[in-house]
């Protein structure tokens, strides 16, 4: 281990500077080791399984792209992450048509059912855009979170 030259601080092996009185020292000889451990993403078009599974939940775009493409589409992990997107998509969908039926009904009671017809729609996007959130964290931290009943067909569908 190398000592700083100025205030004789042992120094870090890749040090540039002295960590202890900031004086610059001389560069390592050799170039910094890449850990072994490094995710290759040359199976996956450059780009790592887990960030791919991440995008596909940012709209509906990546998924179709990832369903499309040469090698995302052979990665299961990919292949979940996009149909569970476009299951989740389908599903809210649905689930807005029925808010606005809902908005429309309970908005006919004079003034407190206003009140909540317009407080229910930020807060039902609030709930979507937190677990959307949710689940692109779960698949960028390498994990496959299965909703319960879109994650079971977005699994059967990713094992075809």
């Amino acid at each position: 281990m190398a000592n700083c030259p100025k205030c004789g601080t042992a120094l870090l092996p890749d040090a540039v500077f002295c960590g202890s009185c900031g004086s610059p020292v001389a560069a390592a000889a050799h170039p910094p080791a890449v850990p072994p451990s490094a995710p290759s993403a040359a199976g996956t078009g450059g780009l790592p399984p887990n960030v791919a599974g991440a995008l596909a939940y940012f709209t509906l775009i990546p998924p179709i792209i990832f369903l499309v493409l040469e090698p995302f589409n052979k990665d299961r992990f990919i292949r979940f992450h996009s149909f569970q997107s476009l299951f989740l998509a389908a599903a809210m969908f649905v689930v807005m048509i029925g808010m606005m039926i809902l908005s429309f009904i309970i908005g006919m009671i004079p003034v407190v059912g206003t009140i909540v017809a317009i407080l229910m729609w930020p807060l039902v996007s609030l709930a979507i855009f937190a677990l959307v959130i949710f689940l692109m964290y779960q698949a960028y931290n390498e994990k496959k979170f299965m909703l319960p009943f879109i994650g079971n067909l977005a699994e059967q569908q990713a094992s075809k």
